[in-house]
C-alpha cells in the first residue's frame, strides 16, 4: 500500500544551527537532500522537514516569507507515544534554545509546544489509545 509522505517546508534565518538544533531533538539529517541552503530533517519515515534557507525557500513562493518569530504561520503537530515523551521532546527542544508553548492537559489527551529557533511553533500530542477507540 501507498504510503503518502509529507514534506514541510520551513524558511530559517541560519539552516546550520536549525540542523543543529533538530538533531538535538533526535531527529537525523538526510545529507543526500542537503546543502548549506538546506537541511532534510527526517522525523519518521513518512515527514520530513525541509528547512530552507530563506533565499532557498524565496525561489518556491512569490509570497513574502513570513517573519515566524512574529506571526504564525503555520502550527505542526506530532504525535507521541506517551505524554512522558511529550515532555522530554519539548524538554530537549527548550535545553537546545527553542522556547515553551502553551501545556494542554484534557486527561485522555496532553500536549505541549515549542517554537523552534526560528519562531515556528510545534505541537508534541499524546491521545489516550482508548479514547481514541471510543
Amino acid at each position: 500500500m501507498y504510503q503518502q509522505m509529507i514534506f514541510v517546508n520551513l524558511a530559517s534565518n541560519d539552516v546550520a544551527s536549525s540542523r543543529k538544533f533538530f538533531t538535538e531533538l533526535g531527529y537525523t539529517i538526510n545529507p543526500q537532500f542537503s546543502t548549506d541552503d538546506c537541511a532534510c530533517v527526517v522525523i519518521s519515515e513518512t515527514i520530513i522537514a525541509m528547512v530552507l534557507s530563506k533565499q532557498h525557500y524565496q525561489q518556491f513562493t512569490e509570497k513574502e516569507i513570513a517573519d515566524s518569530t512574529k506571526t504564525s504561520e503555520t502550527l505542526i503537530c506530532l504525535s507521541a507515544e506517551s505524554r512522558e515523551k511529550v515532555d522530554e521532546l519539548v524538554d530537549k527542544a527548550v535545553a537546545a534554545g527553542g522556547t515553551a508553548g502553551k501545556t494542554q492537559d484534557y486527561g485522555t489527551m496532553y500536549g505541549r509546544a515549542y517554537d523552534d529557533l526560528d519562531g515556528h511553533t510545534w505541537e508534541i500530542m499524546w491521545m489516550d489509545p482508548a479514547a481514541v477507540e471510543g
